[in-house]
């Protein structure tokens, strides 16, 4: 192995020693053969405050880089862990094919990593060439730490999250249980995945069989015995007997790529190795929903603490934890999210089960000619759109598109609840299909309310492929597992569907005769219990993971104006804050008694290392949480959720999230239709006059470069052309020509006479775009003001922002 190049990074962490990151190419040596260089391009942070400590090794997910993890490499390495992120083969600046890690690339590539850890100073170890090692990662580095965990034995504990057990049956289900070689094809989620990754090809850097497998199985709609064994391989299903480390299985309810089934079967298969395993549900995954970004890091770190540190005192991992929409605040109009656990994972059955009877006649049911028009349950990349995190008005872009069409859909209801029902698990039905040859439907689940409006209890689908139905066939199904309330008086309606936007269906028209044979089976598991203080969250509801305020405009888009709380000696202030205080359940104080102003034209810079509070600051301006004390005011009208000003509020943070297979403009056209607002409203070409697309805005956008998503997020909170703008790390991942576009984006929009804010850590740029800067530190402002008053004379912001953190600063 050789290590090429480098660098030295260095990031503030307030009270504590820096975080000292090494950047370099590794060279490792995989394929089939072993004949195969390729260079890895790496970073490695080391422990702070301690000479050794284990390591961890941190993967990004499909698309990213390490860049995508660097923000929890800190976190981990300020935690005491020596941390490696690296972008795999055929990702960011490393070199190779993307092989879908697969045992003979990707997998070597880590184990080679591990191999390069054991030699490092700063790692401890086991015994010579075995360090203390544990891998984490979301979605495509997941698997990673699942199969590295099968292969190598030097590996001690895992947290993957949102990830597959089995690939081939993640993009061919069947809620009948034949398997994937009697899936329905996921055709849009695989389009993404093959088709997304740049590269020079039609399937980016896939390997060319890879690009071959897809190419022939998209043309068809039906796996190969070929593809579905390839799949296999790249699946934790095919080494599920030899993982037997500790896993913490995170997994997201909103996902409609890789559902709850999929940590189900890693948990059931590692615990048969007699492995202790935790399984956590949450809000989010890959359609969007809470993303529970901060639990979920602390939930690793708690993990790893135990597993890795033999940290008797650091908090356990129940067996079972589900995070709940517990309703809405009655003060703040805060989404509450509560978290329930329990000692013992159950699995998808539960713990017990009840059956709620069904009715509704035998129905027909027709397949279109070439399946369309279809019905939608969810739009990769979108979101669940209504599930049950739609407590903010997700609902109004469910209205812009169709739901289950008319003449394609057999629907049977069950009577009111007589009590409330908590379902927690997959409910099964057994159904009878009659039709020829093969019929294909699919599976959802309502929740009917008594006014009987419809909504999804969750916006994903269980796809069934029948075989041999023409004489009539009963089949068991199995529907998506989650975890939901219906209330008492609520009915449960089932919907059997034959067509689905994101699945392949039969192109030749076809009637089919549908009936329900059995009540509904409905999971439960009685002894999750929920603490008695809830911990607050946030609902994020659009597909821009960082489109945060959409929520306010969801809700209040129609009503800008007076809230019943207001200041009009401050119409003309875009933004004051008072004694803002912020205290997590932890009882970690995030903001302190935080004071600024904001005038119109100004482009401010909010400044601070990591843990300063300015991304809880920013959530509570956009309303997405309640401070608890201290008030915002946005042109005089006191912030809370759902407050109407925020509709002169745009924002985005933590990146762009789009739909890959539509243009920019089609982006920009559905995320504005969400609002619910006139379309007249969006001033849609001065946002992108703004942005300065140019021809880029027609092209899809996963074509498009790192600085040209970050324009077009940008345009996105843009439009309607708030009088507020605020930002979180706009130029992230931009080098340095597209950062001085972005710089002159930013200048341009404060000129017209609209305010911005910029969270940043670049603070050279910061110096260069911001006219004002406040600086915090520990939860309190420490200095603010015009940035030349701040930096002085013959300084850089750079050199008086660390004195101001050295020193604690001044007022």
């Amino acid at each position: 192995m050789v290590a090429a190049g480098g660098g030295v990074a260095w990031g503030v962490a307030s009270g504590e020693p820096p975080v000292r990151a090494l950047h370099q190419r590794i060279q490792v040596v995989d394929g089939p053969k072993d004949d195969q260089r390729v260079w890895l391009d790496t970073a490695f942070f080391r422990p702070v405050g301690r000479a050794t400590g284990p390591a961890v090794l941190l993967a990004h997910g499909f698309g990213g880089s390490k860049d995508e993890v660097r923000a929890e490499a800190e976190d981990l390495a300020r935690a005491g862990y020596a941390v490696l992120t690296w972008s795999a083969r055929g990702f960011g600046a490393s070199t190779g094919q993307i092989a879908l890690n697969s045992p003979d690339y990707e997998v070597k590539d880590v184990r080679q990593l591990i191999d390069w850890l054991a030699r490092r100073p700063e790692v401890a170890l086991d015994r010579p060439g075995d360090p203390r090692v544990g891998i984490a990662g979301a979605s495509y580095g997941g698997a990673i730490a699942l199969l590295t965990a099968a292969h190598d034995a030097r590996v001690d504990a895992i947290a993957p999250q949102i990830t597959w057990y089995s690939l081939p049956d993640a993009l061919f289900p069947n809620a009948t249980g034949e398997g994937a070689d009697a899936g329905v094809f996921k055709k849009l989620w695989a389009g993404i995945f093959f088709t997304g990754s740049g590269g020079d090809q039609a399937c980016g850097r896939f390997l060319p069989a890879l690009c071959a497998m897809y190419q022939q199985v998209a043309e068809s709609g039906r796996p190969t015995p070929e593809a579905v064994e390839t799949l296999r391989r790249s699946s934790p299903e095919s080494v599920a007997d030899r993982i037997r480390v500790p896993t913490l299985l995170v997994q997201g309810q909103s996902d409609s790529l890789f559902p709850l089934d999929q940590a189900d079967a890693n948990a059931r298969a590692i615990a048969r190795n007699g492995a202790p395993v935790s399984v956590v549900w949450y809000q989010g995954g890959h359609d969007g929903g809470d993303p529970e970004t901060e639990r979920i890091r602390g939930l690793v770190r708690d993990w790893f603490d135990r597993r890795l540190r033999g940290d008797g005192d650091a908090p356990q991992v129940d067996g079972f934890t589900v995070t709940r929409a517990g309703g809405i605040d009655s003060g703040s109009q805060q989404v509450v999210v509560l978290a329930a656990s329990t000692g013992r994972y159950p699995g998808l059955n539960g713990a017990q089960r009840r059956t709620v009877p069904l009715t509704g006649p035998e129905q027909t049911v027709h397949n279109p000619a070439g399946g369309s028009p279809p019905s939608i349950s969810a739009l990769p990349g979108l979101g669940a759109l209504g599930g049950i995190g739609d407590l903010g008005g997700a609902g109004a872009l469910a209205g812009q598109l169709p739901a289950d069409m008319p003449g394609q859909s057999a629907v049977f209801d069950s009577p009111r609840l007589t009590e409330p029902l908590q379902l927690t698990g997959a409910p099964t039905v057994r159904v009878r299909v009659q039709g020829e040859g093969e019929v294909t439907l699919f599976a959802k689940l309502y929740d009917v309310a008594p006014d009987e409006q419809a909504s999804p209890a969750r916006r994903l689908a269980a796809p069934l492929r029948v075989r041999d139905a023409g004489d009539g066939r009963e089949v068991t199904v199995t529907l998506p597992g989650m975890d939901y309330r219906f209330d008492r008086g609520h009915r449960m309606r089932l919907v059997l569907s034959t067509t689905d936007m994101g699945f392949a269906t039969p192109v030749k028209p076809a009637t089919y005769k549908v009936r329900a044979v059995s009540g509904l089976t409905v999971p439960g598991v009685p002894s999750l219990t929920t603490p008695a203080a809830p911990v607050p969250a946030w609902v994020w509801i659009l597909p821009a993971a960082g489109l945060a305020v959409a929520a306010g405009i969801l809700a209040t888009g129609r009503r800008r104006g007076g809230g019943a709380e207001y200041d009009p000696s401050l119409a003309d202030v875009p933004l004051q804050i008072t004694g803002l205080t912020k205290a997590y359940s932890n009882g970690h104080l995030a903001v302190d008694d935080l004071s600024f102003r904001v005038e119109k034209g100004q482009v401010l810079g909010l400044l601070g290392p990591n843990g300063a509070g300015k991304t809880t600051t920013l959530r509570m301006l956009m309303g997405l949480i309640h401070p608890d004390a201290g008030e915002i005011r946005i042109f005089g009208h006191r912030v809370a959720p759902g407050a109407p000003v925020l509709s002169r509020l745009g924002s985005f943070v933590e990146g762009p999230g789009f739909l890959p297979h539509l243009s920019g403009r089609d982006n920009l056209d559905l995320y504005w239709r969400a609002t619910g607002r006139p379309a007249e409203e969006a001033h849609l070409e001065e946002a992108l006059r703004i942005a300065g697309l140019g021809a880029a805005l027609d092209r899809p956008v996963r074509t498009y470069s790192q600085g040209m998503r970050q324009r077009l997020a940008i345009a996105q909170a843009m439009l309607g052309l708030p009088d507020l703008l605020v930002l979180d790390e706009p130029t992230n991942g931009l080098d340095p020509p597209q950062i001085r576009e972005m710089r002159e984006v930013l200048v341009r929009y404060a000129q017209a006479g609209r305010t911005v804010i910029v969270s940043s850590h670049l603070l050279a740029e910061v110096e260069q775009t911001c006219t004002h800067a406040v600086v915090m530190s520990r939860g309190r402002r420490v200095a603010a003001g015009p940035v030349a008053e701040i930096v002085g004379s013959g300084r850089r912001l750079e050199d008086a922002f660390l004195e101001i953190i050295g020193t604690g600063g001044t007022e």
